[in-house]
């Protein structure tokens, strides 16, 4: 109740709202997580900021994973969900301007666990790409396809250590990426 006035009194004055979301909280699941993200898009954000659960040092979320009542996302978890929620908002038109903790000293030293990367967002679009390249050969013969992207976007399509590619030959489809200026960011064409 308390973010819905807020919310609602931040567009009363004409500001931009933004709105920050964490996922893999003590207690949630993906579903509550997606739960939550229907509810920001109720409230007609201009933009979010999605953050992984990091359990740092001397908090109480420490002792909860210590205990073993606190079980962090992995960093595949992580990527899956945020994969789902990253073209949710964008979908609705909501620019999703951070993906995962800005990389620092404090940071690196304070972790003690859960789905940190330094690159996450990359690793969430580069998800996302695959899962779009793998419906689109879902229907087709295993064998040699070319796939566009935009140039910005190759590195995403070819996947951390190549891993896209792998999991696309695994599949049976060897992909040559082809490099196309006039798609869009995320966009991948057969």
């Amino acid at each position: 109740a308390d973010v819905r006035g807020a919310a609602q009194r931040i567009r009363a004055f004409g500001f931009e709202l933004g709105l920050q979301m964490m996922t893999g909280l003590y207690g949630s699941s993906d579903a509550s997580d997606l739960k939550t993200a229907q509810a920001f898009l109720s409230l007609h954000p201009d933009t979010v900021r999605i953050y992984p659960t990091i359990v740092m040092e001397g908090t109480p979320l420490a002792a909860l994973y210590r205990s073993g009542a606190y079980r962090p996302q992995t960093l595949g978890e992580a990527v899956a969900l945020c994969a789902r929620l990253i073209p949710l908002f964008e979908a609705h038109g909501v620019r999703v301007i951070r993906v995962g903790l800005h990389d620092s000293e404090s940071l690196r030293e304070s972790r003690l666990a859960g789905p940190y990367h330094p690159a996450f967002r990359e690793l969430c679009e580069s998800r996302i790409m695959l899962e779009t390249a793998t419906a689109l050969l879902r229907d087709k013969a295993p064998g040699a396809y070319t796939v566009r992207v935009s140039p910005q976007s190759r590195s995403k399509m070819t996947g951390h250590k190549k891993s896209n590619l792998i999991a696309l030959r695994e599949l049976g489809y060897d992909i040559i990426i082809q490099e196309d200026d006039r798609l869009n960011k995320l966009d991948v064409i057969l």
